[in-house]
C-alpha cells in the first residue's frame, strides 16, 4: 500500500482539488475548512465529511497545530481579484485577507508542500503587485521554493506571470478556462541541492482527451426549461447591439452555433450570470418553439438557443464523467435540495479536475525528486 502523504483543504469549495489530488493514490485528506453551507452539504454529501470549519478562526488554527499533515491545498476566494470583481485586492476586509490567513497556517504548521489555485487576473492585478506580494511572502517570509520562479542576483524573486497560469482546454476538456496555480516547497525540509532538481515549470497540459470538442460534450434534446423566453432571447440580443456600437465585444455567444468546426465553453462562472450568456447552445428540436411554461414570461424562442445545463457545467469540469467515475459508472450526485441555481454555483466556483489531477502528479513527481517515498 502506498504511504499517503496528509492534506488539508482550505477554501474547499465542494472539494475540486481534494478530488484531483487523492486520484493520484498518493494522498489523504485530513481537515477541511468551507464556510459556504450549501457548498458544505454537498461536500458532506460526496465525501462523507463536514467542512465546518472557518479557516480564519484561532479555534481552527491551534487545532491545525495540534494534527501532522505534509500538503496545504488552497483554492482561495477569486472576487477580489478577478475582472469580474470590485478589483479590491488585499484592501477588501474579508476575502482580501484570506491569503493572509492562509500565510498564518504556513507559518504555523510548515507543510512540506503548498499549492493554490486562483483566477487568471491575480497575475495582473494591481499592476502585478497582487502576485508580487504573494510571492515574496512565501518565497522571503516562509521560505518557500516556489515552481516557476528564480531567485536574482540581489535575493530577489524573478518570474513571469505567465507562467503560473495554465488552461483548462488543454488538459482534455473543451472550456476555456485559464487559472492560476501556484506549487511551492518548504526550504527547510528539502536541502538546495534537491530543490534546484525540481523542474520549474508546471506541465503545460495533458494527453487526457475526454471529448472531441464541446458538441461531444453537450447533451443534446435538453429540456424545455433551459431553453430562452423569446422575449430574454431579444433583451440579449439588444444588449449586444448597444455594446458592439460602443466598440465592446460584451454579449451573449451561442458556443456551438453552426460554423464554428470544433467549439469549447468560455469559462463557466459562480455567478452565473455572464458564465451562461456567454455559453448558449444551439439545440433545435421539435415542440420547443412558442412553448409555454410557468417559470417563463414570454414563450420559449423559435431559434431552438438554450441555456448549458449543470450536467454540462459538471462535466466541464470533471465532476461528471471523469473523477467520479468507476468501473464505467458515473457516482456524481448533490444532496437533495441543492437548487439548480446552486449547481451552477458550485460548479462555476469550483477547479477543473482534470487540471488539478495533472498537477498533483506533477508534485508528486517533485516529491520523489526530492526524496519522498510516494
Amino acid at each position: 500500500m502506498k504511504f499517503k502523504f496528509r492534506t488539508i483543504d482550505l477554501c474547499a469549495g465542494i472539494g475540486g482539488i481534494r478530488k484531483g489530488f487523492e486520484m493520484t493514490g498518493c494522498y489523504k485528506n485530513i481537515m477541511s475548512a468551507e464556510i459556504d453551507m450549501f457548498a458544505r452539504l454537498t461536500y458532506e454529501h460526496l465525501y462523507g465529511e463536514t467542512p465546518c470549519y472557518d479557516l480564519t478562526s484561532d479555534m481552527f488554527k491551534n487545532a491545525l497545530q495540534k494534527e501532522k499533515y505534509e500538503v496545504l491545498l488552497a483554492g482561495f476566494p477569486c472576487q477580489t481579484f478577478s475582472r469580474a470583481g470590485k478589483g479590491e485586492g488585499f484592501s477588501n476586509k474579508t476575502k482580501g485577507t484570506i491569503f493572509w490567513h492562509i500565510a498564518d497556517i504556513i507559518k504555523k504548521t510548515h507543510p512540506k508542500g503548498i499549492f493554490l489555485e486562483n483566477v487568471d487576473n491575480l497575475v495582473r492585478h494591481d499592476k502585478g503587485n497582487t502576485i508580487r506580494i504573494i510571492i515574496n511572502t512565501l518565497e522571503r517570509e516562509l521560505n518557500y521554493k516556489v515552481i516557476g520562479v528564480k531567485i536574482g542576483d540581489d535575493g530577489k524573486p524573478l518570474y513571469e506571470g505567465k507562467d503560473f497560469i495554465r488552461n483548462s482546454r488543454n488538459f482534455g476538456v473543451p472550456q476555456n478556462r485559464p487559472r492560476t496555480y501556484i506549487m511551492a516547497f518548504n526550504r527547510n525540509k528539502y536541502s538546495v541541492k534537491k530543490l534546484a532538481a525540481l523542474s520549474n515549470e508546471l506541465p503545460q497540459g495533458n494527453k487526457l482527451n475526454l471529448y472531441t470538442d464541446l458538441n461531444d460534450l453537450l447533451e443534446f434534446k435538453a429540456p424545455a426549461e433551459y431553453y430562452l423566453s423569446s422575449g430574454y432571447f431579444e433583451t440579449l440580443k439588444k444588449h449586444r447591439i448597444r455594446e458592439k456600437g460602443k466598440g465592446n465585444g460584451f454579449g451573449y455567444k451561442v458556443v456551438n452555433a453552426k460554423g464554428i468546426e470544433h467549439p469549447i465553453a468560455n469559462t463557466i462562472m459562480a455567478t452565473g450570470g455572464s458564465g451562461k450568456e456567454r455559453n448558449l447552445v444551439y439545440d433545435p428540436q421539435p415542440g420547443i418553439a412558442g412553448k409555454l411554461i410557468p417559470t417563463k414570461m414570454t414563450p420559449l424562442n423559435s431559434e431552438g438557443i438554450r441555456l448549458m445545463t449543470p450536467r454540462e457545467w459538471g462535466k466541464l469540469q470533471g465532476f461528471i464523467g471523469y473523477a467520479f467515475k468507476t468501473g464505467g459508472k458515473d457516482n456524481f450526485s448533490f444532496p437533495a435540495g441543492v437548487s439548480k441555481c446552486q449547481q451552477y454555483k458550485q460548479f462555476g466556483n469550483s477547479v477543473t479536475i482534470p487540471v488539478i489531477k495533472t498537477l498533483a502528479d506533477f508534485m508528486t513527481n517533485c516529491f520523489r525528486t526530492l526524496g519522498e517515498d510516494l
